[in-house]
């Protein structure tokens, strides 16, 4: 009977084995590979399916990782948790980086966003008047970008030493006495209704219905590559040549004409391509 025992448990570890084997080959012959893509928003899952279907032929699946803020997702990427992500320009990453000592990079240039000025009280900046209110995300780099909005709409000036991205203290003169307030990114739009005006990431303006053509002052940065948007990856992935090939495959993949097209076609051109022929994988 101990012989017996013995045998069928030497046996069932032998299956054990092999079973795990036959995982570990599949997984090692590359016949399925994930790369788990973070980003920030539903717009995303339109912005990818392009890429996704495109992958899938290559033996590729996507899977995007929604997140609900701007913080955690470098977080996630840096600690592994997920291998790529999609939601932020070059100036955030660089702060980020700065502030944190993230181990992550660039490696493709995405699009840029306008971040455009609204309202539900005025129809153009000519009739903001002394006193009114004008929101802006409280971040430093959307904050900064969303001040030389201001500065560009004429409603303020800028001092000579204002740095790229300024903040309220940098503001010389107001040409309109408008009063600023500095709210979440993604509270200014439910926000319009208790303010005059205010300037909204274009992503949230898309969730909330927001049509470009409907801003009273549309953003004119869009040259600035400092905001284009972008895909990182953890710095210490890209010395595996296997996991750089997926992911330079998942770059070209969004920088395709099918997803220029879902730009224009879905959300009328208000994501616009930009870097597209930049290689960062080789710089």
């Amino acid at each position: 009977m101990r012989i017996k025992r013995f045998i069928t448990l030497a046996l069932a570890g032998v299956l054990s084995v092999a079973a795990l084997a036959g995982c570990g080959s599949k997984e090692e012959s590359g016949k399925v590979t994930t790369v788990k893509v973070g980003v920030v928003g539903s717009l995303y899952e339109d912005l990818w399916k392009p890429a996704q279907d495109k992958l899938k032929s290559e033996g590729i699946t996507v899977e995007l990782v929604q997140f609900s803020d701007y913080v955690t997702p470098n977080n996630a990427l840096n600690a592994g948790e997920i291998d790529l992500n999609s939601f932020q320009h070059r100036i955030y990453l660089e702060s980020e980086i700065k502030n944190y000592n993230y181990k992550i990079q660039n490696v493709g240039n995405t699009f840029i966003i306008p971040l455009n000025l609204y309202s539900n009280k005025v129809k153009s900046v000519s009739e903001l008047k002394d006193g009114d209110t004008v929101a802006i995300p409280n971040d430093v780099t959307n904050g900064g970008r969303a001040i030389k909005v201001l500065r560009d709409a004429g409603l303020i000036t800028l001092k000579d030493d204002a740095n790229f991205s300024p903040t309220v203290a940098d503001i010389e003169s107001y040409k309109v006495n408008i009063k600023i307030e500095e709210l979440a990114a993604n509270t200014i739009p439910s926000a319009l209704a208790d303010v005059t005006a205010g300037i909204v990431n274009g992503n949230y303006a898309l969730d909330f219905g927001l049509k470009t053509e409907n801003a009273i002052f549309k953003d004119t940065s869009l040259s600035e590559s400092q905001y284009w948007n972008l895909i990182a990856a953890r710095t210490e992935d890209l010395q595996n040549p296997e996991k750089k090939a997926v992911y330079e495959k998942v770059v070209k993949a969004f920088q395709s004409q099918e997803t220029e097209d879902v730009f224009n076609n879905k959300f009328g051109g208000y994501f616009i391509k930009e870097g597209w022929d930049e290689d960062l994988f080789n710089k």
